[in-house]
C-alpha cells in the first residue's frame, strides 16, 4: 500500500472519530439541559358546575323544564326515585386549574318551597373540593377526580309558633338544620353525575346534588 492511501485512510479515519466525539457530546449536552429544566405545571382549566335540584312529592299543574344538559340525570331520578316533580334551585359555574382546589360559600334563598321559606329565613350553603384533577378511568378515557367533595346547607325549618298578644295573633318558630355530604368521586368528563341525596324537611322533600366538569372549549 502506497504511503498517500495509507494517509488518507488515517485521516478519514480520524475525521469519523471527531465527528462521532462531537455528536455524543452535543446529545449528552442536551440531555443533561433537558434534565436541569423544570417540567411544565399542567394548567389546563377546568369549568365545574353545581346543579340542586329539588325533588318534591307534590303534583303540580306541570312541572319544571330542567335544562337540556340534564336530561340524562332527570331519567335515571325518574327510574330510582318515586317523586312526582323536580326543579332546579341553584346552578354555579367556577373555573379552576388542574390540580387546584374550590371553596364557596354564598347566602341565597331557601332551597326549599316550605312555609318556613321567606326573606327572612336564607338559606346558607357551601362547596368544596380539595382537588380538582384530569385523569384516566380504568377505559383509558377522560375523567375528573375530585378529592373530599364537599356541599353543605343549613336549610331553616318551621318547627311550631308561638301564642302571641296584639295585632300579631302567633309567631312562627323556625329553626335551621345542617344537612351536607363529604365523599371522593371520580366523573367522567363533561357528563353531569348525581352527588348525592339528601332527605330535608319534614314533608319528605330531597336536595340532589349533581356536579359535572369539563375542559372549556377552545375559543
Amino acid at each position: 500500500m502506497s504511503s498517500l492511501k495509507f494517509t488518507r485512510i488515517i485521516l478519514a479515519a480520524a475525521l469519523t472519530l471527531t465527528f462521532a466525539l462531537y455528536a455524543s457530546q452535543q446529545a449528552l449536552a442536551q440531555n443533561e439541559s433537558s434534565a436541569q429544566a423544570p417540567a411544565k405545571a399542567n394548567t389546563t382549566g377546568l369549568e365545574v358546575q353545581l346543579h340542586l335540584l329539588v325533588a318534591t312529592k307534590a303534583t303540580t299543574a306541570e312541572d319544571e323544564r330542567l335544562p337540556p344538559g340534564l336530561d340524562g340525570v332527570l331519567k335515571q331520578l325518574r327510574t330510582t326515585f318515586t317523586f312526582k316533580n323536580y326543579r332546579l334551585a341553584a346552578t354555579l359555574l367556577n373555573r379552576v386549574k388542574n390540580g387546584g382546589r374550590l371553596n364557596l360559600r354564598w347566602v341565597g334563598g331557601p332551597l326549599l318551597a316550605s312555609s318556613a321559606a321567606t326573606t327572612a329565613t336564607p338559606g346558607f350553603n357551601e362547596f368544596n373540593v380539595n382537588s380538582i384533577k384530569l385523569v384516566q378511568d380504568e377505559a383509558g378515557r377522560d375523567a375528573v377526580e375530585m378529592s373530599h367533595f364537599n356541599f353543605g346547607a343549613r336549610i331553616p325549618i318551621q318547627l311550631a309558633s308561638v301564642a302571641m298578644t296584639g295585632t300579631n295573633p302567633s309567631a312562627p318558630v323556625i329553626q335551621y338544620e345542617q344537612t351536607g355530604i363529604t365523599t371522593d368521586i371520580t366523573i367522567r368528563e363533561g357528563e353531569p353525575t348525581i352527588v348525592g341525596t339528601l332527605n330535608v324537611g319534614p314533608s319528605g322533600d330531597a336536595l340532589i346534588i349533581v356536579v359535572s366538569a369539563k375542559r372549556p372549549a377552545a375559543r
